[in-house]
């Protein structure tokens, strides 16, 4: 099967079975990330309480771990999150938000890429300093590095990770270390809009949920989230618009928009 069917039927999955993510992710990005979820035919709901997170993360299809807005507390509770999740055998992201900018986004970033992440998403300076690169700085939660040059780092992180990385940027790619998948879908106006990274990361949980290669979920939920901004952008009159429209695009995804215009090679 090439990768425009395995696209389709992903899709198809995902539609058919909405698998529930369960979110943990920022203050920023909560709106967002629901209603991509949504958008996209899957279910989500953000818990983040440590009473509660081992036994939601049970019974989900799938964690998304975002350090977004991070603390002390939020840490403890992502733990025990992704140790649920691990002992039922259910994939999990991590989403290392701002994790050049400060110390304890990098000591909590290492605590949990320990716990073996089944796809680490990130911008070019986020899976760099993820990689072991110092002098990585980071302008807040934007990247200050291409894709390009991030490429070797990813393989290399994937490899000692013993996972799948995505580096968004304007081409995406997608890697266990081996293997190289690459899309060149979105708009320009999609770094304009907050959240939308965020959101990806936990698309890609509900792809992990329905697939059977982490690398091909990972690189499809990634094109295909960039195709739903590509046609958002063809209407859109700025940021705003780009992001209602986003969500129906992902809504209105179907095969024959998948076949015209995704790019994933």
């Amino acid at each position: 099967m090439n990768l425009i069917d395995h696209a389709c039927l992903l899709r198809q999955r995902v539609r058919g079975r909405s698998p529930l993510v369960h979110c943990m992710t920022n203050f920023v990005a909560m709106d967002t990330a629901a209603n991509a979820v949504l958008a996209i035919g899957a279910s989500p709901a953000m818990m983040h309480a440590r009473e509660e997170v081992a036994e939601f993360a049970a019974i989900a299809d799938a964690l998304t771990v975002n350090i977004g807005t991070l603390s002390p507390d939020w840490v403890r509770s992502m733990e025990v999150a992704i140790d649920a999740a691990s002992r039922a055998g259910k994939p999990w992201v991590f989403d290392p938000v701002g994790v050049g900018a400060t110390t304890l986004r990098r000591r909590a970033a290492a605590t949990l890429l320990r716990l073996k992440p089944t796809v680490v998403r990130g911008n070019a300076s986020e899976i760099m300093v993820l990689a072991g690169l110092a002098g990585t700085g980071q302008k807040g939660v934007d990247s200050t590095r291409d894709v390009a040059e991030a490429e070797a780092p990813a393989r290399q992180l994937a490899k000692a990770a013993g996972c799948v990385v995505v580096v968004t940027g304007v081409v995406d790619i997608a890697t266990d270390g081996e293997r190289v998948l690459r899309t060149t879908n979105g708009h320009p106006l999609m770094p304009r809009v907050t959240a939308l990274g965020c959101a990806l990361t936990a698309i890609i949980g509900a792809f992990l949920a329905v697939g059977d290669d982490p690398l091909h979920s990972a690189a499809v939920a990634t094109a295909l989230f960039g195709l739903a901004g590509e046609i958002a952008g063809q209407e859109a009159l700025g940021p705003g618009s780009l992001r209602v429209g986003l969500m129906d695009a992902l809504h209105n995804l179907d095969s024959t928009a998948i076949r015209t215009g995704l790019d994933l090679s």
